[in-house]
């Protein structure tokens, strides 16, 4: 079972158990019959190197109607081959840069890591295209499980390096005065593996909204969207990245593999309970395996003030 904690806190808090290599192979020999050739090219050579932009346009409760803001939401990059190569990232940032968003947001999981022998994108190769990412309000970090689990110090160095701040519990105040809002990051959420399907998290959502000190709107980002049941009214819209949308979404069985306590809740898309909004993003890359089916690597577009 997964497990998070607040920071400093120590309190761990169980969650439904995560895919497995094994759970996901022995699921997916029952799929291989759906078209063995044609539909395992397609997921795994094919429709990884694609590219959509899906745009959301809303004004959610705590959001000024009369305040716009456009932002790009690039999620789960897993930089690396076979299917998050140089030139599919050059892509990916061309394609960034031509919305001309107020702002740019990365919500982690910047390298690829698979079980079998891949060749990596050098860390100052895929940081080097991210400083080409443009935005009037800047460009922000936060960081994912997999940057936690497998990398941690190259991340943060190659981000360092080009100067893109990382948000970790902390909360900044941006815009132009009556324009302004908070941009709150918050730190990944199954950070420490414990072993046994245990984790620690080192989020502090408590600690990261009390540093919001006037009454302008809030947006948080997060890696995992289990979060979201915890995130108050206070918060205009959550962003959140980590399911991949559930990467392989064949009927009746890909909800079954989304990382997520809440299984297929939190999956994909715009979410609204008691009135609080959530945008998950389907990501870019790819985890486990290197294949998506159903759900195309996607940057998120989002106009708020619509």
């Amino acid at each position: 079972m997964n497990l998070t904690a607040s920071k400093g806190l120590g309190i761990a808090r169980a969650a439904k158990p995560r895919l497995t290599r094994r759970r996901f192979l022995t699921a997916s020999a029952g799929l291989v019959g759906l078209s063995a050739t044609a539909t395992g090219a397609y997921a795994g050579a094919i429709e990884p190197l694609g590219l959509v932009v899906t745009p959301y346009a809303l004004t959610p409760p705590g959001w000024p109607a009369d305040r716009k803001l456009t932002i790009t939401v690039i999620a789960d990059l897993h930089a690396g081959w076979p299917d998050m190569p140089l030139p599919h990232i050059r892509h990916v940032i061309d394609t960034a840069n031509a919305l001309r968003s107020d702002l740019i947001v990365l919500l982690g999981d910047f390298k690829a890591w698979y079980r079998f022998k891949m060749k990596p994108v050098a860390d100052q190769d895929w940081a080097a295209e991210l400083t080409r990412l443009e935005a009037p309000l800047g460009v922000w970090a936060i960081l994912g499980n997999h940057d936690w689990w497998h990398d941690l110090e190259g991340v943060r160095g190659a981000l360092a390096d080009i100067r893109i701040p990382l948000l970790e519990n902390e909360a900044v105040l941006l815009g132009e005065t009556r324009q302004r809002f908070w941009l709150a990051g918050l730190g990944d959420q199954i950070a420490y593996p414990l072993g046994g399907g245990q984790f620690r998290g080192v989020d502090d959502l408590p600690g990261t909204l009390a540093q919001v000190k006037t009454d302008d709107p809030v947006l948080l980002l997060v890696h995992e969207p289990d979060i979201f049941t915890k995130v108050p009214s206070r918060v205009a819209l959550t962003l959140a990245g980590h399911t991949h949308g559930g990467q392989i979404r064949v009927p009746f069985v890909w909800q079954h593999f989304v990382p997520s306590q809440y299984g297929a809740r939190f999956a994909y898309g715009h979410v609204i309970e008691d009135n609080r909004h959530l945008i998950v993003s389907g990501g870019l890359g790819t985890s486990i395996v290197p294949a998506r089916f159903g759900v195309p690597p996607e940057i998120v577009h989002v106009t708020l003030g619509a």
